[in-house]
């Protein structure tokens, strides 16, 4: 473990690096606009960098990198910066299974602390969960149960949603479970979080209710 949490810049504000962030973008543009620099920052720094991504814009992704003055290739050979599918992470091994899912972040997290700096910055495209995949239902407990595993790594995590493409409700329950929430391009620390003692015995009501 690192002796002290250092500071990441994310969306206008400086924050400690461990952190779980919900960020919600309506288009491409705009996320990039936010996550680019974040991502700069720490490959400059030393940090590591995973992004999970949706396949088909990987292409696009990787021209961005460049384009901000990343030197994709150097850092991708080194293993400073890993680019990785959904497909080999949140919906391997073809459909989405929550607890393997939180034990592959905590390996990515340990591998990071065992690289210089120690921090890992985390930028995930959240849209797996809109696939028609066994297990996309459990987002949402998911995404409250990282709160658990989160915290006891120095691991920066962006978990990036599209707006238009998640209904209301599902949008409400994601806010409702990260410590800090980036909406407009600014990161804020979040008024909704619930923590996941509570928010899981409130799901599990609920699926009562519904049975």
């Amino acid at each position: 473990m690192a002796e002290a949490s250092r500071a990441v810049r994310l969306a206008g504000s400086v924050l400690d690096c461990r952190c779980h962030v919900c960020a919600f973008f309506h288009n491409r543009d705009d996320e990039y606009d936010v996550m680019v620099p974040f991502i700069k920052e720490g490959l400059d720094a030393g940090d590591r960098a995973v992004e999970i991504i949706d396949k088909h814009q990987r292409a696009e992704r990787m021209q961005r990198l460049v384009a901000s003055g990343i030197n994709t290739a150097a850092a991708m050979q080194s293993g400073q910066l890993d680019v990785r599918t959904w497909e080999s992470t949140h919906l391997r091994p073809g459909h989405f299974d929550q607890y393997a899912m939180i034990g592959l972040l905590e390996e990515i997290a340990t591998a990071g602390a065992r690289r210089g700096t120690g921090v890992t910055r985390l930028w995930a495209n959240m849209e797996w969960a809109l696939e028609d995949t066994p297990g996309v239902h459990d987002l949402v407990e998911y995404e409250s149960r990282l709160n658990y595993i989160l915290p006891n790594y120095d691991a920066a995590a962006v978990c990036a949603y599209d707006v238009t493409r998640f209904s209301g409700s599902v949008i409400t329950d994601i806010l409702r479970t990260h410590p800090q929430v980036i909406v407009g391009g600014l990161m804020r620390e979040n008024p909704f979080y619930v923590p996941p003692d509570e928010f899981l015995l409130e799901l599990r009501g609920r699926e009562a209710h519904a049975h």
